[in-house]
């Protein structure tokens, strides 16, 4: 039986250091788990001091924990083994890995479709992911359960049982009902769909929020125009911040952190634990701004930013009861 699930979810675009998160509270659970999405995902972990990068697979097998791919999320094969062979290069238990049999497979037509019909108009990682989702739904898919022989060695018919930690893929704001549609991914990224592992929600016990000191987006959205391009500090921050995506490895687009958006976010997710990170980069170029209410409001520093965006989240209506900094790549 379950005894907890503690549920790790990012409240902007994706890209806001969930992989960091989990890698650091791993070591306190039985299970790390993926609900939603596939290989268009990018967590970027260090362990040792080295950086590991996956795109499937849960971060708990970089600490030796069970990590399991849900049947909320879609599998590329191919992708998936390369992972398994990067994990076992690199001296990692890869039998730690188990995939739901009732997750979905991506076919080579899907990722064909989603090149020739999705990339260019809505910006996807082109993986396959959506025209996937798509069969799914349309009840014509096949699941890791059609692949048996193939994936034997991986296929999870077991129940969760102890304490849980479920790893978030992409953010609040590219959730297919509540983001900015169609720019949007093909999944449920509120961390309430993680109770699709098999879990009721009696069960959740905390939520961790990642967000970052700024705004980061990749792929097409009107709501990150080609003006903030050449906004010579968001540039700034973007080069200082090293902004390329984990999977796409396209150049992020950058804008201050919208604290009205935050703010529905933390909402809507019922995030308990906030975690704000990569306050070192505006630290580094003394550059302290933020939106709200569609002003861009500025600071002389690091310390009475936080400390105004701390007075408005806990001025809000939310569920948050802790709130940590991160000013290191390694830490939080």
């Amino acid at each position: 039986m379950v005894e907890y699930a503690d549920i790790c979810v990012g409240l902007a675009w994706g890209d806001e250091g969930k992989g960091k998160i989990v890698s650091h509270l791993t070591k306190h659970y039985d299970y790390v788990c993926r609900w939603n999405g596939g290989d268009n995902a990018g967590h970027t972990i260090y362990v040792n001091d080295k950086k590991y990068s996956t795109h499937l697979i849960p971060s708990g097998v970089f600490h030796g924990i069970k990590s399991i791919i849900g049947p909320g999320c879609v599998v590329n094969i191919k992708s998936f083994f390369n992972e398994i062979k990067y994990l076992k290069d690199n001296g990692f238990n890869t039998e730690l890995i188990k995939i739901s049999p009732k997750a979905h497979i991506v076919s080579d037509e899907h990722i064909y479709e989603d090149e020739e019909k999705y990339k260019n108009r809505i910006g996807t990682t082109a993986r396959g992911i959506g025209p996937c989702y798509t069969d799914k739904y349309a009840r014509k898919g096949n699941t890791v359960s059609d692949f048996r022989e193939e994936l034997k060695e991986y296929i999870w018919d077991e129940v969760l049982e102890g304490k849980i930690l479920c790893e978030g893929a992409q953010g609040f704001w590219l959730d297919i009902d509540h983001g900015n549609y169609p720019y949007v991914t093909s999944s449920n990224t509120l961390p309430y769909s993680a109770c699709s592992l098999g879990f009721p929600h009696q069960k959740i016990r905390k939520i961790y929020g990642a967000v970052k000191i700024y705004d980061t987006r990749v792929g097409i959205d009107p709501e990150f125009s080609d003006e903030l391009d050449n906004n010579e500090e968001l540039m700034k921050i973007a080069e200082t911040g090293k902004e390329y995506g984990t999977t796409t490895g396209r150049l992020r687009k950058v804008n201050f952190l919208n604290i009205n958006k935050l703010i529905q976010a933390l909402y809507y997710s019922g995030t308990t634990d906030l975690i704000i990170s990569k306050i070192d980069i505006l630290e580094k170029i003394n550059i302290f701004k933020y939106i709200y209410n569609n002003e861009i409001c500025s600071f002389d520093s690091s310390e009475l930013m936080i400390e105004s965006i701390i007075k408005l989240i806990n001025e809000s209506n939310n569920y948050v009861s802790n709130i940590l900094l991160s000013r290191s790549p390694k830490e939080i």
